[in-house]
């Protein structure tokens, strides 16, 4: 299946103008009479498997910005579209797999209704720029203009900025680091979450299914009586095994900005007073532990200090939730299926998406957001009061 819709979107995006050659390197000359070598090659074949894979980076080492990658704002939505395509059909796969597609759509909608408000929140705030701005000023019509293509608009950029943080590809048209404060904010909580909506190829579902297991928890303790999933209780061990994958990430987060904005060597690597420079020590760890590839561009992260404390935050995001959530399916598959009964919580239907929905938000919320006030959230108030700093 992913052939056809590799060779489908490389089309599509060759119509778009992206180069598909097998020629090497090309000197010309351009309008002002400089020399300037073009790099060409199977560009257009490559971005579709990048996109797909939620791979990152680019052909051309400048993620979606160049015009070789994205020529066209049809062409940046064909990269959303392709971005979006495994991570959503595993929800279908995972319930083909449990024999109950209800259980899929669950998820696939928890995963869309944060996604489209996450989206919806970064296009608003980029389109509405910098209040504090002079009327004439030309940013306040176009919206926040500064680190977007102007072929894709301020807008999209906000869109693509989202969703590039939320299926951990980090590749989008945009400096992040040029985001408004608030949307910067968004990435980051994107990230944060776990990068479940609807998150990576693989990455998505299990960390979804996370949060699934915690709200069935949170659902057996209100009604008094075991928790069941899928017709398995889901008992003390697996209780221990959750609190892993969600303390363990979150504790190799918080720890280690904790620790960087503390000793010289990491205050070294932000290139802005704070709130701004926190903003870029948190996204940094924030893309580390959720294997999203993008970081604010003014923040020095190639030294020993962030190069050795960076692979504990990278080790941390993955096995930390990889390894309970194996030893849960592990003790989970052999038990026995209980049959339901009038206390079972119907885990296939709305109200436990409203529910999944509400522990993602508060989970996080618990979480992160002390460490997002003291970021973003605070660097922006302090925009709309009109100042650089607090």
């Amino acid at each position: 299946m992913l052939l056809p819709i590799s060779f489908v979107g490389a089309v599509l995006l060759v119509a778009q103008g992206v180069p598909e050659t097998l020629a090497g390197p090309q000197t010309v000359t351009t309008l002002q009479g400089a020399s300037q070598t073009l790099i060409l090659g199977p560009i257009a074949s490559q971005d579709v498997i990048k996109t797909l894979g939620s791979n990152g980076g680019g052909y051309l080492n400048a993620n979606g910005a160049h015009p070789y990658l994205n020529p066209t704002g049809l062409s940046d939505w064909l990269d959303l579209v392709l971005n979006l395509l495994i991570p959503f059909a595993l929800t279908y796969t995972f319930g083909r797999y449990v024999k109950d597609a209800r259980q899929g759509w669950v998820l696939f909608a928890v995963m869309a209704s944060i996604l489209v408000a996450a989206s919806l929140g970064a296009m608003a705030l980029e389109g509405a720029g910098n209040p504090r701005l002079p009327a004439s000023v030309d940013q306040v019509a176009a919206g926040n203009m500064e680190g977007k293509e102007v072929r894709i608009g301020a807008e999209v950029g906000g869109l693509s900025a989202a969703q590039m943080a939320a299926t951990t590809t980090g590749a989008p048209p945009v400096t992040y680091a040029s985001l408004s404060p608030a949307s910067g904010g968004i990435a980051m909580a994107l990230m944060l979450t776990g990068e479940v909506a609807p998150g990576g190829v693989g990455s998505g579902i299990t960390g979804i299914l996370v949060y699934v297991i915690l709200s069935v928890f949170l659902g057996g303790l209100m009604v008094g009586r075991t928790p069941e999933y899928l017709g398995k209780r889901v008992e003390s061990y697996e209780m221990r095994m959750l609190v892993l994958a969600v303390l363990v990430p979150a504790i190799a987060v918080l720890g280690l900005v904790s620790l960087s904005v503390s000793v010289p060597a990491g205050q070294a690597g932000p290139a802005n007073p704070p709130p701004h420079g926190f903003s870029e020590v948190l996204y940094a760890f924030a893309s580390m532990n959720g294997n999203n590839g993008s970081a604010f561009a003014s923040f020095t992260g190639d030294t020993v200090f962030y190069n050795v404390v960076g692979s504990f935050a990278m080790l941390a995001g993955r096995f930390g939730t990889l390894i309970p959530m194996l030893a849960i399916a592990g003790s989970m598959g052999p038990k026995r299926q209980v049959p339901r009964s009038l206390g079972t919580l119907p885990t296939g239907s709305a109200m436990f998406g409203a529910f999944l929905g509400g522990t993602i938000i508060i989970v996080g919320a618990l979480s992160y957001l002390a460490a997002l006030a003291l970021g973003p959230i605070a660097e922006h108030l302090a925009m709309l009061a009109g100042h650089t700093t607090p």
